[in-house]
């Protein structure tokens, strides 16, 4: 089983993150951001990853620094989990609808993080969460897993709606990209000889 545990201690937060990428979709979230924690629940969900996430951090100035370092912990529990990705199907892409919405995520094990995200919600907050802050866990965890990320909202009026989009092809991208494959055997799948 390709399983990780991380703990990342700052001033400003403590996060720990354990993750199973061949799991269920089994979900434990407790960030103290209950929006992240939904959006959380939908990466073990469509992802198939048993995704265990408990963080403390400085909610009395905003939820930045929490929504930040944990996606910086989850890059660093995936890449850890991840091991040496032979065998692994490296590219994985999905689109997915929730009723007007639409979005899309394309995703490569590179070992080279880079980040495209075209998203353009159209209200800042959702309840009490500030939308700004998913670029952040985004960018997190792409620096720490080594990953390039493309996220594009093709289309979307309710910003819930748009962020739910985004975070369930995510997991159903990383899913893809994480499987076993079974034709390329012990490989890795580059011609470098290396990711």
């Amino acid at each position: 089983m390709r399983t990780a545990q991380v703990t990342r201690n700052t001033l400003e937060t403590q996060v720990t993150v354990s993750l199973n990428l061949d799991g269920t979709g089994i979900a434990k979230l407790a960030t103290g951001v209950p929006f992240l924690d939904h959006m959380l629940d939908q990466i073990a969900r469509h992802g198939l990853i048993d995704l265990d996430i408990q963080a403390h951090g400085d909610l009395h100035i905003d939820a930045h620094h929490t929504v930040e370092d944990t996606g910086i912990t989850f890059g660093q529990a995936f890449a850890q989990a991840l091991g040496d990705k032979k065998g692994i199907r490296r590219y994985g892409h999905a689109y997915v609808p929730l009723d007007e919405a639409l979005s899309r995520v394309v995703i490569d094990l590179s070992g080279r993080p880079g980040l495209e995200y075209h998203v353009d919600y159209t209200r800042a907050r959702i309840g009490e969460f500030d939308v700004d802050l998913f670029l952040e866990f985004f960018r997190g965890f792409i620096n720490h897993a080594g990953v390039t990320l493309h996220i594009d909202n093709l289309r979307g009026i309710n910003a819930h709606h748009q962020a739910e989009t985004i975070f369930k092809a995510f997991g159903r991208a990383l899913r893809m990209a994480v499987e076993t494959d079974l034709r390329m055997g012990d490989v890795l799948p580059s011609t470098k000889g290396a990711l």
